[in-house]
């Protein structure tokens, strides 16, 4: 099972009216996350910034981003299930051009995410840019 990308999020986000249905639906998202090897889960990959521990690993092949990520937070599952949709399998160039700020407030998330949930987001999207540019 892959997980949606960036459209079909847009679009399945946008099915529900209130927070508490999006919150399930985040969950189910994390649920759908591949479970990350736990010899990848080190200091190395681990993401500084954020109140939950999440590893994060990405590596391109044929110029494709491969994102392997995990999270001891099922919310925080979640955000790393968006990120692996709208970030895997895209080049650097097309990572360079995604737009995270709007991706983001068309999912309805912003105003319903605690500001260190928000932060530890934006840290992994911090983290996957610095995998582009390399």
């Amino acid at each position: 099972m892959s997980l949606p990308h960036t459209d079909e999020l847009i679009e399945n986000f946008g099915f529900f009216d209130d927070w508490e249905e999006r919150y399930a639906y985040l969950i189910d998202l994390g649920d759908q996350v591949p479970p990350m090897d736990e010899d990848l889960k080190s200091d190395i990959n681990f993401v500084k910034g954020c109140t939950s521990k999440v590893w994060m690993v990405g590596h391109f092949e044929e110029d494709k981003l491969q994102l392997i990520a995990d999270s001891d937070a099922k919310i925080v599952r979640g955000l790393v299930a968006i990120l692996i949709g709208v970030y895997s399998g895209k080049s650097k160039a097309e990572i360079k051009k995604i737009e995270i700020n709007d991706i983001f407030s068309q999912l309805g998330l912003e105003a319903h995410l605690s500001p260190s949930r928000r932060n530890g987001f934006y840290a992994m999207v911090q983290r996957i840019e610095v995998l582009a540019q390399s």
